[in-house]
């Protein structure tokens, strides 16, 4: 959640902010962060709701309204929740908003965020569950121009590399580790701002962008995209998973229906913001702060986005699914560089069992 200009996605500040804050990412198995059976009865979190009212649920967002987060806004305005019986609000994100927090404090019932941000938060304590997995591939490129000759990762030694920091900085970390290259002593490993500023101005040699946004940024420039190299995280095996929904895991046993038809809602909201990227952006525009962004940005936002979701040859019936090797490879790198201090328990971060419930 960089630059501001155009409405990010990453968590702002240092890393012991982070750390103590909780603000940092085939189909896994049974995986079950909660208690398992419920009373039926309950199950659909209306017990304390006459019957035929709507269930509340409060979403909250990762960051500001924007493209990155479409499908929700899609269900939302075409009233994929309502036809749930669910009465949603999505809560707008910020610098200043920790998603994790809100859902372990009630402020919110499920939240957006990247899966090393709910690692953390789970190792400190906070009552939290993946329930699915919205982004199947990373966003996260090194970008820089042709002319100062980075080809390949090995490539960066002696070279002048850009990240946000604050959280976002381990997937490099780990394409460093695995290239033998000590940022310390054999690059010049620095803290980069949130617009594209110091890249487009020479300050930088490489600079960390993410594919639907700062990407754009630089192509909107003018520089033409066979102007410039990049380095894909997915390419390199060091991708850590991004945007997910997570539950509180106390009010998930008594509402495992209730976040089933939210899961339902949203991935056909997805659905539709893929099919339709056009209308999607349009409902977008319509959430996002006035002079914040501009709609051919937002678009293509969308269309990347689209490209994390369900990447080629994906089969679109798991949209949602936690792959846990994928999941594994984060809380690996997460472990590897300190995000957490403990090896994370995977069956009890993640659980598909309400995708699952979703598909039926």
């Amino acid at each position: 959640m960089k630059r501001k200009r155009f409405g990010k996605k990453r968590g702002m500040g240092l890393l012991a902010a982070v750390l103590l804050t909780g603000a940092l990412a085939g189909c896994g198995g049974n995986n079950n962060g909660e208690a398992n059976a419920a009373d039926p009865s309950a199950a659909a979190g209306t017990s304390a709701a006459p019957a035929g009212d709507p269930v509340k649920v409060k979403l909250q967002l990762k960051w500001v309204p924007q493209a990155q987060f479409a499908g929700y806004f899609v269900a939302l305005d075409k009233g994929y929740y309502k036809d749930e019986g669910l009465d949603v609000e999505i809560l707008p994100g910020g610098p200043d908003i920790v998603p994790e927090q809100q859902v372990a404090g009630g402020t919110a019932d499920i939240g957006v965020d990247w899966v090393a941000s709910l690692l953390t938060s789970q190792e400190q304590g906070m009552p939290l569950v993946q329930i699915a997995q919205i982004y199947q591939k990373s966003g996260l490129v090194l970008v820089s121009k042709k002319s100062v000759n980075i080809s390949a990762p090995a490539d960066l030694k002696g070279k002048k590399v850009g990240n946000w920091m604050g959280g976002n900085e381990f997937e490099l970390l780990a394409l460093f580790d695995k290239y033998k290259l000590d940022p310390n002593k054999d690059l010049k490993f620095t803290k980069q701002g949130f617009t594209m500023d110091q890249f487009l101005g020479g300050e930088l040699d490489a600079a960390s962008a993410m594919t639907y946004n700062e990407y754009q940024v630089v192509l909107e420039s003018g520089i033409k995209p066979e102007e410039l190299n990049v380095i894909d995280m997915n390419a390199e095996g060091v991708a850590m998973l991004e945007d997910n929904l997570f539950a509180n895991s106390d009010w998930l046993k008594d509402n495992k229906e209730t976040a089933a038809k939210f899961v339902r809602a949203s991935l056909k909201g997805w659905k539709e913001a893929i099919a339709d990227p056009e209308a999607a952006v349009d409902i977008v525009m319509k959430q996002a702060e006035e002079g914040s962004t501009n709609r051919e940005h937002q678009l293509k936002m969308m269309e990347e986005v689209a490209k994390l979701i369900q990447p080629e040859g994906f089969d679109a019936s798991k949209l949602g699914y936690t792959d846990e090797a994928a999941f594994k490879q984060t809380a690996e790198i997460a472990h590897q560089f300190g995000v957490i201090k403990e090896e994370a328990d995977v069956s009890k971060a993640f659980t598909n069992e309400i995708v699952e419930m979703a598909g039926k």
